[in-house]
């Protein structure tokens, strides 16, 4: 799969896991196979292991102002075009976390200043996909919290929730960031997992 990957626009799979740990294997090839892939893929999901992936709900795409969500709102913009749906872009700041990295020192800025502020570079990471794409109606959602924690929950009533690869390091099982990891093996809808476009 990774091989006909490096010729491909998109890889697709199923989520079916083996055996009795179904939660747990989908992870293993899907993780495996977007850790090292040369494409965008998509992880088909519904709530359940046999239920089909949903029909209704927007797009949501998880944006943090890195290049790797820069390539993962490009993905989501087309798909939401494609769909004939809306777009909600969903940024999560945190007190405890700040670039992957735990703060020294607890936040002595205001949450609400904190959130505005997010917002504001939020809305200028989006705004050229916007005026790219200007029938597109796409929705900021700035929250305080977990990435992970709050694409699942947004997944709940979404079609599809795209994020890109964040993964760091030189260890092969790191080659995938935890929120791609946790999301492919538990989200309640499809999941797309985006690649900066390798140079």
């Amino acid at each position: 799969m990774v091989r006909e990957s490096r010729h491909a626009e998109l890889l697709v799979l199923g989520s079916r896991g083996l055996g009795g740990f179904t939660g747990l294997l989908v992870g293993s090839t899907a993780v495996a196979v977007a850790a090292h892939t040369h494409c965008p893929i998509v992880v088909v999901r519904g709530r359940k292991p046999h239920d089909p992936p949903p029909v209704t709900g927007p797009v949501v795409v998880g944006v943090d102002g890195s290049p790797d969500s820069e390539a993962a709102i490009a993905f989501a913009c087309e798909e939401a075009r494609l769909r004939g749906i809306g777009l909600v872009a969903v940024h999560t700041w945190s007190d405890v976390v700040a670039d992957g990295m735990l703060r020294p020192h607890p936040l002595a800025e205001n949450p609400a200043e904190i959130a505005a502020a997010e917002r504001v570079k939020l809305a200028e990471q989006v705004v050229g996909w916007q005026r790219k794409y200007p029938e597109l109606a796409i929705e900021l959602e700035v929250t305080r919290g977990r990435p992970v924690r709050t694409l699942l929950e947004r997944g709940e009533h979404a079609q599809l929730v795209v994020v890109g690869c964040r993964g760091r390091g030189g260890f092969t099982g790191m080659l995938l960031g935890s929120t791609s990891q946790a999301l492919i093996a538990h989200s309640p809808c499809p999941v797309a997992v985006v690649r900066p476009p390798r140079t």
